[in-house]
């Protein structure tokens, strides 16, 4: 029997729809997906199969990219200071450091970096714990990966970190991961590629927990700021007075580019004694009652690869100065 014309072109259309919904990346969730998945693929062994369904299952947030949008790394620092550097931020982190205090200090002559630094970002980070994210880290990083172009290659970098990570560096399963709208993971709010490059097993159970274990919250931290260079009992800040004069090159850097006395010649005069030839960078900030002018040396440039704007790292700073200083007051008064 002869086939109409109309019931043939029929038979092909349903033919290639079956052949389609047969297919695992002819009809990706998102756009660039299917390379995504090829890639981790052919460098994990991962079944395309389960890495699609995966990635399937993210959805696209407007609320991530909303959020994204209105950093509070925009804010000038008269406003950026108010929000950590509050006298329950600071007795919150007196009581961390009080209450980790043994853990902390054999972490601190581990990786040597003072203890104070690694409380303060956690205290920036979470508020020591308490706030760690409601956002499926999945969501968050598929969001920004294939919706956000200003900074798309930096968070399909992440994703395919994400993918990649095995299960014991993982909290949870993936689709499960709760963290920021950024995808970071954690009391200190750790990246995948962070997960991967300097998070470590501290209390040595065959397992990496951002969320739960101390001992891997803390050392985590801290070597992260040791494997990107930190020195030990090392200056971070120095206020610097301008004077009327003053005028500087390179103002603003994060990287240390110039001794402190060419800053000195340059009519900006330290506060305090330091090392002349000491690299420094020189920053101004927007403060209550006008601008302030910070020398920055090597440690405030490491804060910043945890964090890159400048206000971060200086709230970092003024926590960990006046967590030590409630735990030295605290210490006195016993």
């Amino acid at each position: 029997m002869s086939v109409h014309p109309v019931s043939r072109l029929s038979c092909c259309l349903l033919v290639l729809l079956f052949w389609m919904a047969g297919t695992n990346t002819a009809l990706a969730a998102h756009p660039g997906q299917a390379e995504l998945v090829r890639e981790v693929a052919r460098d994990t062994g991962q079944s395309p199969a389960a890495l699609n369904a995966l990635l399937d299952g993210a959805t696209m947030q407007q609320s991530i990219l909303d959020a994204i949008s209105r950093p509070a790394e925009a804010k000038p620092w008269k406003d950026y200071r108010p929000i950590f550097l509050t006298d329950a931020r600071i007795d919150g982190g007196v009581a961390f450091y009080q209450q980790h205090r043994a853990l902390l200090d054999r972490i601190a002559t581990e990786y040597g970096v003072a203890p104070q630094y690694i409380v303060a970002i956690i205290g920036v980070e979470t508020n020591y714990g308490r706030i760690v994210g409601r956002y499926k880290v999945l969501d968050a990083l598929v969001t920004l990966a294939f919706y956000y172009p200003p900074r798309a290659p930096f968070f399909r970098e992440q994703l395919k970190a994400l993918l990649e990570l095995p299960a014991s560096q993982l909290a949870g399963p993936l689709d499960s991961l709760l963290g920021s709208y950024a995808g970071a993971q954690g009391w200190g709010q750790f990246m995948p590629s962070s997960i991967r490059d300097y998070a470590v097993d501290e209390d040595h159970d065959g397992r990496i927990d951002l969320h739960d274990s101390a001992a891997d919250i803390l050392a985590s931290v801290a070597n992260y700021l040791h494997g990107h260079g930190w020195e030990c009992d090392a200056p971070v800040v120095a206020r610097a007075q301008p004077d009327a004069r003053a005028h500087a090159n390179d103002l603003n850097e994060l990287t240390p580019k110039h001794p402190l006395e060419q800053y000195e010649a340059w009519g900006y005069a330290p506060l305090q004694r330091l090392d002349p030839g000491r690299p420094a960078s020189l920053q101004q900030l927007e403060g209550p009652t006008g601008p302030e002018y910070w020398f920055t040396f090597q440690n405030f440039y490491v804060i910043t690869r945890y964090n890159r704007s400048p206000l971060y790292a200086m709230a970092v700073e003024q926590l960990a100065q006046a967590i030590a200083a409630g735990v030295a007051q605290a210490d006195a008064a016993r």
